[in-house]
């Protein structure tokens, strides 16, 4: 599977040079868990709630002058949208982030989140389920056809047995 096939599309973002009282409009507006943040069609770095928690509020920043490049983590990671899903995972799991910018052709393109990924495990399970559901009705089905076929064998062999085989006379 394709991290493309998992992301989520609508990506939300913002200027570095937005304040924090930006951000925290549009976190109130459009309920998401960050942000990614550009400078012109750049991505520079993703700002988090936690990230205006810890570095904004509790360093008693004033959130209607403090601009995002400031508190935001820059030095972002991304994964391309035609990378295997298990590699979105790896740069996740190595860097310990739950939420990974797709990019494509240099755009950004959707981002892949912890909640992405759980809703991708839960569709295999399901999927596994139904394969082995479909995999043990097969196989009493197989196992039925084996048997009939088997006993056809038997008894064709058994036929062999009984018919004596004719003489065929050679014409000379």
């Amino acid at each position: 599977m394709l991290v493309e096939e998992v992301m989520t599309r609508d990506v939300v973002t913002i200027d570095s040079n937005e304040t924090v009282y930006d951000a925290c409009k549009i976190y109130s507006e459009i309920k998401v868990g960050s942000l990614v943040v550009m400078d012109r069609d750049i991505i520079v770095g993703i700002i988090t709630e936690r990230d205006i928690i810890e570095r904004a509020i509790l360093q008693n920043k004033n959130p209607t002058k403090t601009k995002i490049r400031n508190i935001m983590t820059a030095n972002i990671k991304t994964v391309h949208a035609l990378a295997p899903l298990e590699k979105a995972v790896l740069i996740m799991k190595e860097n310990k982030i739950k939420k990974l910018p797709v990019i494509l052709n240099n755009d950004i393109v959707g981002i892949i989140t912890e909640t992405d990924l759980s809703q991708t495990i839960k569709f295999y399970s399901e999927a596994l389920e139904e394969l082995t559901k479909l995999y043990t009705e097969s196989k009493e089905d197989i196992e039925k056809i084996m048997e009939k076929w088997g006993n056809i064998i038997y008894n064709m062999k058994g036929l062999k047995k009984s018919v004596e085989p004719k003489e065929i006379q050679l014409i000379k």
